[in-house]
């Protein structure tokens, strides 16, 4: 018996992560409706930063331009004690992966407003219910159904769908229907955030200065659009009644050396920091992503990115097994690509914590600055280094010497005829093998090759600016940055999944990974 479905997927939560999940369904065709309890954005800016790695997602999905113009170029950050000595600092090195800088500061509400402007443009194939808080929600084998009550009528009604994903934050009902559990620990410190309208610039206002001290660390970060923004921990004695007012909040800026000369305060709200993660991602159809997966401390800027990579992962994986392109078993590579990856960044949130908030030993902190030696991969801080898969659909091993599970760089290249353009825009957005200076699918055996063609692989030779191109799909190396990178692995062949991280290459195997 046929059933009716109204969308492929429901998205339950349309934050950041949720939008990123509709848009990467949406630009690949699959129908979502999304499920929306507030009926405006969420005023308050609660993340502060993206990186390359986000951009290039976004410019996956057609909108990192529209993004770059609501987002600044952040110039540093640095950890400061109160007396001037500089601890740590992370300079920000030109991005490989995408066309600008290595981070931005952000400010959330402009962002996300933008964000779900461009998701608006897919019309009926994206399908948004402010206003309405999911009530139920039951699966069978052949889909789940929603139950979702309008907020302000009460109004119920039920949507049938193939799939689902919470992103509906860390009070997530989605993994409570689901019988998911969030394990870890929340500090009992509450912290204030200070958002604030620039007035005047004052010296070294754009680097991001994390003030380490025992009693009192502070955040102290620029955001984009001339807003700026202080994070503070409330002392013991301290409660929330004690900032009702403006008048009351000003006296924490006025012992940093702010003023009313430099800036207005446009709002501040109370948080504490979470270190938990869910005992599981997945129940049959239902997939969590974001804050209702996992929940970082705020000091590697990673949360809401976290929850957008998240999204686009499992959103283009979902995507391809909608329009049967990829087997249903590729869903079960999601929670194992991500876990890994939000793990490492909770780990590097809780260890920058410790410097700020001067708990770390003069020998945590020699050994985060310490630079490795006789590595193959050139070393960069950890908070700054390009992305790694560490498990999932790979084949061969992962680590300093090898490709593979890594990102592959994005310079400007240029094609057969003449046209030049950033990689991503001329490799498209489906599974690609390369070649330095070689046909890559000469490296394959029939049946790699039947495995690649199967997925729909294109196959393209790297020339270097120096040759001739041989063939319509070659492209010419031209700042000489692909062919060392691939030198530097000793590689002549690797295999690219869409979101540009190498599954294989020729010397650990080219077949398509199991």
């Amino acid at each position: 018996m046929t059933q009716h479905f109204d969308a492929d997927v429901a998205i339950v939560g349309y934050g950041p992560t949720g939008v990123i999940a509709a848009l990467t369904l949406a630009r690949h065709g699959a129908s979502v409706v999304a499920f929306e309890r507030d009926r405006d954005i969420y005023p308050r800016a609660r993340a502060v930063t993206v990186n390359d790695w986000t951009m290039r997602i976004l410019q996956g999905l057609g909108i990192d331009e529209r993004i770059a113009r609501v987002i600044e170029p952040q110039r540093a950050l640095r950890w400061t004690a109160y007396d001037g000595t500089e601890i740590m600092r992370v300079e920000h090195p030109p991005s490989a992966l995408w066309a600008g800088a290595r981070f931005y500061n952000i400010y959330q509400p402009a962002m996300e407003g933008e964000l779900r402007a461009c998701a608006e443009e897919y019309g009926d194939l994206l399908d948004v219910r402010y206003g309405a808080e999911v009530t139920g929600l039951e699966q069978d084998s052949g889909g789940v159904t929603i139950t979702a009550a309008d907020t302000a009528t009460g109004e119920a009604r039920t949507v049938r769908t193939r799939y689902a994903i919470g992103a509906d934050g860390g009070g997530s009902a989605t993994r409570g229907m689901i019988g998911g559990r969030l394990l870890g620990d929340t500090l009992d410190v509450r912290w204030i955030v200070i958002d604030c309208r620039v007035k005047r610039w004052w010296p070294d206002r754009d680097l991001l200065t994390f003030w380490s001290d025992r009693q009192r660390p502070v955040v102290d970060i620029a955001l984009s659009a001339g807003n700026h923004r202080w994070e503070i921990p409330l002392k013991p004695h301290e409660t929330e009644a004690d900032f009702a007012t403006a008048d009351d909040v000003w006296p924490l800026l006025e012992a940093l050396g702010v003023t009313g000369d430099d800036v207005s305060i446009h709002q501040w709200a109370f948080y504490r920091h979470h270190t938990r993660m869910a005992d599981t991602w997945r129940a049959g159809r239902v997939f969590l992503a974001g804050d209702a997966a996992h929940l970082m401390p705020p000091w590697a800027g990673a949360g809401m990115q976290t929850g957008m990579r998240d999204a686009h992962d499992l959103g283009w994986k979902l995507a391809r097994v909608l329009a049967g392109e990829l087997d249903e078993t590729w869903l079960d590579t999601y929670e194992a690509e991500r876990r890994p990856n939000a793990a490492f960044y909770t780990d590097l949130a809780v260890r920058l914590g410790r410097i700020i908030k001067q708990e770390a030993t003069p020998a945590e902190i020699e050994e985060m600055n310490r630079v490795p030696e006789g590595t193959v991969t050139p070393f960069e801080p950890p908070l700054i280094a390009p992305p790694v898969l560490e498990a999932g659909w790979l084949r061969g091993p992962v680590g300093d010497a090898s490709i593979v599970g890594r990102m592959v760089p994005q310079p400007v290249a240029g094609d057969a005829a003449g046209r030049m353009a950033r990689l991503d825009d001329l490799l498209g957005d489906g599974f690609v093998l390369l070649g330095a200076d070689t046909d890559p699918a000469a490296s394959l055996t029939p049946e790699e090759r039947a495995g690649w063609d199967a997925l729909g692989a294109r196959y393209v030779a790297v020339r270097p600016r120096t040759a001739y191109t041989q063939g319509p799909d070659d492209l010419v190396d031209l700042h000489e940055v692909l062919l060392p990178w691939l030198a530097r692995y000793g590689v002549r062949a690797v295999a690219v999944r869409p979101d540009r991280f190498v599954a294989a290459a020729d010397v650990s195997g080219l077949a398509v990974p199991a």
